[in-house]
């Protein structure tokens, strides 16, 4: 047996594309294992910037609509992530018209006209491996188009975001406060002005910013204090962080992390109400469609340090107050201030107020508090450097202050974000979102109610609208979901002989007085005793470990369109880049990948569990496949196919490795299925890489099951 380390040498990658049609839906990558970066999706012209969470993956999808129609539901999957958040390459919405998205397991939220208008955008998280996309579209004009998503390998409340904050830094003593983001690792530092003493020149900022902070240059976002603007038009800080810095001349700009919509304010120029820069930040917030906002700036609309409350800055709070936004961040007073959340006039209000976090403590010699605020001050210090550590999720933060080695003082706050906090309730959704049903047979739609806002009551499941001579039947009928989490009923649909036609059924869960619906497509397939088909190019329902036993960490089965893969080795044509029918087929690891190995199936057993469906008579299974390997595999690695009765598998077919060379070949196949006949199962297609590393590749596509 050649040695394993061959495999990972460096191949020519060939890649098979498709062009779909408008409107289309390409399934997204699965995520790949690891904490791998997400894989590079196309930059577009303008664009709110996102930064993920860590851990996060992502990939392609392609969901389209315009027109004066309303568009069928569509869906954005990836199968086994807790969570998705979708891009918007477009979103150009006229009137009335809308989209709404809805998680799988929970949450939902409508795009209007006023959302990003001219940008690409991420959306926020929804729970669930899916988004079902939902366009209610009258104007002619209107258009929309998704193409990525990003998925959560990890439940979306456990899903944080760092954040370092601090104000006027360098200063004398911004050596010792530079260690401390260094530790916190963050995925952004912002900056609350004063960030190069004292004039804010281009030297100043090369000579005493760049030695301890440049070192941070990449996730920087800055805002200019007044230290900036004693250099002219603050050219040596526009200079010093380029594009980062904004618009020059303005230096007002907005980016999210995770959930959060951060915004960055130019306190040193025209701000009063109606003034340029404050109608575009009440336009910017109400584009927003995240849950969490933060803003930051210099000057304090809040002090008890020597420069006191600044009311100039009161139209920025009353912006943010009026969007319902969570934090503020400034400096300018060199010292460490929080107060309670806060009206704009300084009133305490902890249902809608606005926490402002005073963190003037980057490395520039202190400021004591002998000035009186209109606001409650909940914690302050004047004698410690250190930085903000804001831990954000999606739905709230905790803010610590960091001091530096040697001193003692700390403070913590948390709170929850206003615009995640809601009144109990619940979201229904459907997997998959479209199904074919044979005369005479049964197929299977997982109903799921999520619960947000600590809903737990009983909700009533039904079903209307259904095919003539379709009947649907929910069990249980009535679930109740846990606080914030999922319950899972089965539509069991069952056709009759004569049945026939489609039609967009309504799943509807009612609780008390509401009512919340999903829809489903369901059509009735031809005569002929098939009782289950499947070729892949629409979601049919299948569900990725659904034992929960797979232990493979990458290359895990996926339904896409394959990516041909040539080794460099033995010139063999490992994955194919093409199927038996359409775009689409069941591969482990669609991508072709980097290096020799990147994709495909690695680290034991991956799995794909068909929807349930009865056995006709004389039941037969045929179906297309390929598999190939290098001639490292073992008898150990398989593609193997399985009829599951219940929790029991029988293998009706299988393929194992060996130590020679095989190249990927489509072949077809057929199994009996008559033993079990009249018995509701599902299939289950399995392969495994399960001796030492060895390079596999497998596919399945035209899955038949007949009488």
């Amino acid at each position: 047996m050649r040695s394993t380390t061959k495999r990972w040498r460096r191949r020519t990658l060939a890649v098979a594309t498709s062009t779909l049609a408008a409107g289309a839906f390409l399934v997204a990558a699965h995520p790949q294992a690891g904490g791998a970066a997400p894989p590079a999706v196309p930059e577009v012209a303008d664009q709110v910037p996102q930064l993920a969470e860590a851990g996060v993956t992502g990939g392609p999808a392609q969901v389209s609509g315009g027109g004066a129609s309303t568009s069928a539901d569509r869906s954005v999957c990836a199968s086994g992530a807790h969570w998705l958040r979708v891009r918007f390459t477009e979103l150009s919405l006229r009137g009335n018209d809308s989209v709404t998205l809805t998680g799988s397991s929970a949450g939902s939220y409508t795009l209007t006209s006023r959302h990003w208008p001219g940008k690409a955008f991420h959306t926020r998280a929804f729970e669930g491996d899916c988004v079902r996309v939902s366009a209610a579209l009258s104007d002619p004009a209107s258009r929309f188009a998704i193409d990525a998503y990003q998925a959560g390998d990890r439940p979306l409340a456990a899903a944080t975001t760092t954040v370092a904050a601090v104000g006027d830094v360098c200063g004398s003593s911004c050596n010792q406060t530079a260690p401390l983001i260094k530790n916190m690792n963050p995925q952004a530092l912002i900056l609350a002005g004063d960030n190069a003493y004292s004039s804010g020149t281009l030297s100043e900022y090369k000579n005493n910013y760049d030695p301890y902070y440049g070192q941070f240059k990449a996730i920087t976002y800055p805002t200019p204090g007044n230290h900036e603007y004693n250099t002219s038009g603050a050219s040596g800080y526009f200079d010093y962080f380029g594009a980062r810095a904004g618009e020059r001349g303005k230096g007002y700009y907005s980016f999210d992390v995770g959930d959060w919509h951060f915004v960055a304010l130019n306190s040193n120029i025209t701000r009063s109400t109606g003034s340029a820069q404050e109608t575009w930040l009440k336009n910017d917030l109400a584009a927003s469609t995240k849950p969490c906002t933060a803003a930051f700036f210099h000057h304090p609309r809040f002090s008890r340090g020597s420069h006191g409350d600044d009311t100039s800055v009161r139209p920025f709070f009353q912006a943010l107050y009026n969007a319902k936004a969570d934090l503020v961040v400034v400096g300018h007073d060199h010292n460490y201030q929080r107060y309670a959340p806060s009206r704009p006039d300084g009133t305490r209000d902890d249902v809608n107020g606005v926490r402002e976090l005073l963190i003037g403590t980057g490395g520039r010699g202190y400021y004591n508090f002998d000035q009186s605020s209109a606001a409650v001050q909940e914690a302050g210090n004047t004698n410690t450097f250190g930085v903000g550590k804001l831990t954000l999720s999606a739905t709230d933060y905790r803010s610590d202050f960091v001091p530096v080695s040697g001193r003692t003082f700390t403070d913590t706050a948390t709170g929850k974000c206003k615009k995640a906090v809601s009144s109990p309730a619940f979201s229904v959704g459907t997997t998959p979102s479209s199904v074919s049903v044979k005369p005479g047979g049964t197929a299977s739609v997982t109903v799921n109610v999520g619960s947000t806002g600590g809903f737990t009551a009983a909700t009533a499941l039904s079903v209307s609208g259904l095919p003539s001579g379709v009947t649907g039947t929910i069990s249980p009928s009535s679930v109740t979901p846990p606080a914030n989490g999922t319950a899972t009923a089965t539509l069991t649909l069952t056709a009759s002989d004569a049945a026939s036609g489609s039609a967009t059924a309504t799943v509807s869960g009612s609780s008390g007085s509401t009512t919340q619906t999903a829809k489903v497509t369901v059509s009735v397939g031809t005569a002929g005793g098939e009782a289950f088909a499947d070729d892949f190019e629409t979601d049919k329902g299948w569900r990725l470990n659904a034992a929960g036993a797979d232990t493979a960490t990458s290359g895990k089965w996926e339904r896409g369109d394959p990516e041909q893969t040539t080794s460099t080795y033995s010139n063999q044509v490992k994955q194919r880049g093409d199927t038996t029918s359409g775009a689409n087929c069941l591969v482990t690891g669609r991508l072709a990948g980097s290096e020799y190995g990147v994709n495909d199936l690695d680290g034991g057993a991956s799995s794909m569990a068909s929807p349930a469906f009865t056995v006709p008579a004389g039941g037969k299974l045929t179906f297309s496949y390929t598999f190939a390997h290098g001639d490292n595999a073992t008898s150990a690695d398989y593609l193997r196919i399985r009829v599951l009765d219940g929790t029991t598998p029988t293998t009706v077919f299988e393929k194992t490795g060996s130590a020679a060379e095989v190249a990927g070949v489509w072949q077809n196949a057929a199994a009996d299925l008559s033993s079990f006949a009249g018995r509701s199962v599902r299939l289950l297609v399995e392969a495994a890489d399960a001796s030492t590393a060895s390079l596999w590749e497998s596919a399945v596509d035209d899955i038949h099951v007949t009488a």
